[in-house]
Parts: C-alpha cells; structure tokens; sequence
C-alpha cells in the first residue's frame, strides 16, 4: 500500500474516533472499522521491521496531533534535530557491528587457512591462494584474458553455500579479467577437464566491502570448479571485423 495513503487514511481512522480501543466490544462491525483496523495493521507491521525504539501510544499521539492540526510537542526544527540524531545513531551502530563483523571474520579466516595449509593436498601459493587439486585435466590451459566456462560452488568457510551453478542447471561462462582474483589466479591453474577446490583469502576475494548477502566483510571463501571449456577472448580488430 502507498505510504503516504496509509498515513492518510490512519490519520483518518484516529480523527473520526475508529480506533479499536473505543470499541467496547472489540469488534469491527463497520467497513470503516475494518478498513481502519486493517491500515493500523500495516503501520505496526511495517514499524515492527524497523527496529526502531518506539513507544507505540506515543506514535498514534503525533499521528493523531499532526493530521488534526493540533498543538505538538516537539516544534518542526526539533523533529527533524530528532530525526538526523536518530538517522546518525544508526549509522554509527551500523558501522560499529560491521566493524566488529569484519575483525571476527578476517581472524577466523586467517586460522581457518593456516590449519588448512597443513591439509594433505593443500598447496599455498605466493598470493596466499590455497588449492587442492580434485582431478586433473588434460586440455588448455586459460590466460588471465581467455573466456572460460565452469561448474562451480561457492560456500564460506562456516559451510553456508552462497552461490552454485550446479543448482541453476547450467554453467556459467565469464573473462577471467572480471572475477575476483582468487578466481583469476586459480583457474588459470586449471587445464579443461580439471575440477580444483580454491580458499580465497579475503584480499583476494571480495575484501572489506563483501557483498549483499551472507558474504560479509574479510570472508575468506571456498570455491569448488570445474573448468569446462577455454575460449580465447577475440583481438579487437578480429571483434571489429566480424
């Protein structure tokens, strides 16, 4: 529903004296009733998923002050000085358990690695990169501007998968230049053919920015693949020619 329809009309509802609590026999015997009780249920479920410190009564005590243009306790320069304290106190909440999120993240990633580096079959590159070769293929190998075609799987290192062609059913194919570089080193130790497990390192996958999603900041992340088919990205005056 329209935001700005539901205030109207909850404004509505409070001025005409609707509201349930005057109901003595809490019961919605009227359309307008109905109507009223139904938009009161969409503000509290919209305020509800705002985690927002709210005294309810108080709430419906503006709504009902404002629409009908009585006298309010806070002047037009003190609701909004509330507003942007409000608005700042949650950035900076925000930021603080992002913050905090991201130190957790990059140490357990750190030990997470250093024991897996001590795996049998695990193999740490120069970048920090660790593979862990499934099968070996025979066919080319990918420069880091070839095109390529993979299967793949993509979880954090608690388990939680956040990404897999296998369950859309088909693979994905992308230029090794536009991925992550975790993916842009690993795969190119691939041959066609070869299915490898990759833990990236944060820096080298999505870092302190993460990504929407359960990927947050400093995740160190793994990364079953399956290189299937190596394509040659065309030269540009061959691109331009066809």
């Amino acid at each position: 529903m329209n935001r700005k329809l539901v205030i109207i009309a909850a404004s509505a509802a409070l001025a005409s004296g609707t509201l349930l609590a005057q109901n003595q026999n809490n019961e919605l015997e009227t359309p307008e009733e109905r109507l009223s009780y139904t938009i009161g249920m969409d503000i509290g479920e919209s305020l509800a998923g705002q985690d927002m410190p709210l005294d309810i009564d108080i709430v419906v005590q503006g709504l009902r002050d404002s629409f009908l243009g009585e006298e309010t306790l806070l002047t037009q320069e003190e609701k909004q000085a509330e507003r942007e304290k409000f608005i700042q106190q949650r950035q900076e909440q925000l930021q603080q358990q992002r913050s905090e999120e991201a130190r957790i993240n990059l140490e357990e990633g750190q030990a997470f690695l250093a024991a897996n580096a001590e795996k049998q079959g695990v193999t740490t590159t120069e970048s920090g990169l660790q593979y862990r070769v499934i099968e070996e293929g025979d066919g080319e190998r990918p420069d880091a501007d070839d095109r390529v075609t993979v299967h793949y799987r993509g979880k954090l290192i608690n388990g939680v998968e956040f990404d897999s062609s296998y369950s859309r059913g088909e693979p994905a194919t992308f230029g090794l230049n536009q991925v992550i570089p975790g993916w842009t080193e690993g795969v190119q130790l691939m041959r066609e053919g070869a299915k490898y497990e990759l833990f990236v390192p944060s820096d080298l996958a999505y870092g302190e920015q993460g990504r929407p999603g359960p990927i947050g900041p400093n995740s160190t992340l793994i990364f079953e693949i399956e290189l299937l088919e190596v394509s040659p990205q065309p030269a540009e005056s061959d691109a331009a020619d066809g």
